[in-house]
């Protein structure tokens, strides 16, 4: 939840190589740090990620760019593989209804920390076990979906970084796809009815309104996942010139299939999750998910040091990233403005 490190380093912008320099510099030291961890204890800490394959979270340097975010600065902080550290990693692979299964295995481990990629395995574990401290990341409505009392005082064995940006950024990814696609204006949203009927919806609304103010129609593309057909239907019918996708877990689950549509029907896509574009999407713009991981790893550290989840704040995303795949533009015939690629956090070429 990919971006090798190799020579496409070379190509980033300079904010983001130093961001990797600073990952990879703190990856060299690590074994230096982690002479001041005491030797006699080895932490078990549980990883729970919703699609990515367990293979490509595996090893020292994962395929997946926020496992690999994740674990690099558990060895800045002295954590490391082998030593001190047993690292169990799992995955759903994109089936949701195994989330329970999943979480029963790793609390048979008696693991010291269970850390759950969004929402759905967040709330499996916190109904598995409140003993086990749980660091969430990504998930959404913390305090609507029962799984903290405030984000404060979470009041449980549940804290971590919510994915909740309020529903403003809803509105500005819709106003970037318009910088970057001037002559769109029948925009589909693409998302579950569920999404688009829920208490959160206030973020529909501020994407609603954000299309009202620049000139353009915006309706529901629904489909029910792993069943796509009638979201891509509906597109079609309705004769969209754009797709603005929901930030859903399905959503990531399908995104390769989505971007693929996008694609063959030469339609701009925004992105609420960095991955699309790193497949052939158009953009993304929220927060970012390695910056996200890297805290995630923070709040490990605190707990296994003694820290109760209890006491530890939720945080919500401080650091948000633009990426605009400058390949995918090109194909579809935009140009992107100078301005708009200059403030891009990566542009992929």
């Amino acid at each position: 939840m990919t971006d090798p490190i190799g020579s496409e380093l070379l190509h980033r912008p300079l904010g983001r190589r130093r961001f990797m320099v600073a990952l990879t510099g703190g990856f060299l030291a690590a074994p230096l740090t982690a002479i001041a961890q005491p030797t006699g204890k080895v932490y078990r800490v549980g990883l729970i990620f919703v699609s990515s394959r367990v293979s490509d979270m595996a090893g020292p340097e994962p395929i997946v760019p926020t496992a690999r975010a994740f674990l690099y600065a558990l060895r800045d902080l002295g954590y490391v593989e082998g030593r001190n550290l047993i690292l169990e990693r799992r995955s759903l692979e994109g089936r949701f209804e195994r989330a329970s299964e999943v979480v029963a295995e790793l609390v048979g481990l008696r693991v010291d920390v269970i850390v759950c990629a969004t929402s759905l395995p967040t709330r499996a574990a916190k109904e598995a076990t409140t003993s086990i401290p749980i660091v969430g990341v990504s998930f959404n409505t913390p305090i609507e979906g029962g799984l903290v009392a405030s984000l404060g005082r979470p009041g449980g064995n549940v804290t971590g970084l919510s994915s909740d940006t309020g529903p403003e950024i809803e509105g500005k990814r819709l106003e970037l796809l318009k910088e970057v696609a001037p002559r769109i204006s029948r925009v589909a949203w693409f998302g579950s009815k569920l999404a688009w009927d829920a208490e959160n919806s206030s973020a529909r609304k501020h994407v609603q309104a954000g299309a009202l103010t620049l000139g353009m129609t915006l309706f529901h593309a629904e489909g029910q996942p792993p069943d796509l057909t009638p979201a891509f239907a509906a597109i079609t019918r309705e004769r969209a010139d754009a797709i603005f996708v929901a930030s859903t877990p399905s959503n990531f689950v399908y995104r390769r299939t989505i971007v693929e549509f996008a694609a063959k029907n030469r339609l701009p896509a925004s992105y609420a999750f960095r991955e699309p574009v790193d497949d052939g999407g158009l953009m993304f713009y929220g927060p970012s998910t390695a910056d996200v991981w890297r805290r995630a790893a923070g709040y490990v550290d605190k707990i296994l040091k003694g820290a109760k989840p209890a006491d530890l704040p939720v945080e919500q995303p401080t650091k948000f990233d633009l990426v605009i795949n400058l390949k995918t533009a090109k194909t579809l015939g935009l140009t992107i403005p100078a301005s708009l690629l200059a403030r891009a956090d990566q542009v992929i070429e």
